[in-house]
């Protein structure tokens, strides 16, 4: 009829890591866990009194002294729980990320290889005959200056936020370290009561139950069983509580790291990053300047040498040009070859012409003499006519 009572559960009989061992665990991650939760460990001596209070507390005829046995101290772990969800937040990708994600895309979009003065153009823009002046470059970097002032304030809000989140944390940590000092009081009471009940109250009432056939008193050895075996696993839950209080310590300090790594980040880009890029855009300017000074240079250089060879050829063209006709004579041999042949033949022409001229002359005269003769002979004949008498008809 009546079960035989359970032994208080130990640290080789319930699965629940003992401190040593949980601080073991994560003491590889964060050495200063296990040195806080050693220092912070209950002393015997110091804590016997409260342990004492709290197991006078613990009424094993009440129902509610057991369930809400530890309560005050596991409403702490909502309120440290919630607190510690707002910190565990991966800073990486909040607002601080984004803000660095944010200055790494600005200082990658301006283009530095524009100001190389080695750089040769590319294909587009020698078909185009298109280069970016020094006037618009130096217009962008006063546009991405004014986005990486304002991206700079706002990770110096993002700096101050995640100095202002480490101290809250550590005021968190502190709390987590007396809760679990709390809760390591509250099991040694529950166990200091299970071994008292075990020891003393089970066997002396079972005794009395054996002793006598009183109902009352068998059903109230069933019922201080019940409530002993409550109050076991009411210390088991106390356990598993301090179980997860002691995971949220390293968990809390690897969100400390996280944020003091933030912190360096953004202090590396405010005093490292920045100014290493605006310094490399001024040499970068001031090279690109030098560049195209050089270039005028070289222009003017090459001009003068193209003017001074143009001259030299000059000069040597006009000195020939100059010299072949200090050299000519008045009239050209050939001009006056060309001239007396012409004249000759001119004279020959005038020769054949007169000849002509008398031979058409002696022809016309031979014509007209003949013409003439006729004429004559037709005069006579015409007038010997006229003389014949006209008796005759």
């Amino acid at each position: 009829m009546s079960t035989t009572p359970q032994p208080v559960p130990t640290s080789n009989s319930v699965e629940i890591p003992t401190l040593p061992a949980m601080a073991g665990v994560f003491a590889a991650a964060l050495p200063q866990v296990q040195q806080d939760l050693a220092a912070r460990a209950p002393d015997p001596a110091q804590d016997q009194q409260q342990v004492a209070a709290l197991v006078a507390e613990i009424n094993l005829r009440d129902s509610n002294s057991i369930i809400f046995f530890g309560s005050k101290a596991q409403e702490q772990l909502t309120t440290v729980s919630d607190s510690m969800l707002e910190g565990v937040r991966n800073k990486d990708s909040g607002p601080a990320g984004a803000a660095l994600n944010d200055m790494v895309s600005v200082l990658r979009g301006f283009d530095l290889d524009e100001l190389d003065p080695n750089k040769k153009p590319g294909f587009f823009a020698r078909l185009l005959g298109k280069a970016k002046p020094l006037a618009k470059i130096v217009q962008q970097y006063e546009l991405v200056r004014n986005q990486i002032d304002d991206i700079s304030n706002a990770l110096e809000r993002h700096k101050t936020q995640l100095l202002t989140d480490i101290a809250s944390l550590d005021r968190l940590y502190g709390a987590n370290l007396d809760y679990f000092h709390s809760l390591e009081l509250y099991i040694q009471a529950g166990e200091d009561k299970l071994r008292q009940v075990d020891t003393e109250e089970l066997p002396a009432l079972e005794r009395e139950v054996a002793a006598s056939e009183d109902m009352v008193k068998a059903q109230g050895l069933r019922d201080l069983r019940a409530s002993r075996d409550d109050l076991e696993r009411r210390v088991y839950d106390l356990k598993l509580t301090r179980q997860v209080t002691m995971q949220s310590l390293p968990s809390i300090r690897l969100v400390q790291e996280n944020d003091k790594s933030l912190i360096g980040k953004i202090n590396s880009t405010l005093v490292n990053t920045v100014p290493l890029w605006r310094q490399q855009l001024a040499q970068a300017i001031t090279i690109y300047r030098s560049g195209q000074a050089a270039e005028t240079v070289k222009a003017a250089s090459d001009l003068t040498n193209q003017l001074l060879e143009a001259n030299a050829e000059n000069l040597r063209q006009a000195n020939v040009q100059a010299r072949t006709q200090i050299e000519r004579g008045v009239f050209d041999i050939e001009t006056v070859k060309k001239a007396n042949q012409t004249l000759i033949a001119t004279i020959e022409d005038s020769l054949r012409i007169a000849d002509e001229g008398r031979r058409h002359r002696k022809e016309a005269t031979a014509q007209l003499e003949a013409c003439e003769a006729e004429l004559r002979q037709a005069l006579a004949a015409a007038h010997a006519r006229t003389r014949q008498p006209t008796g005759g008809r």
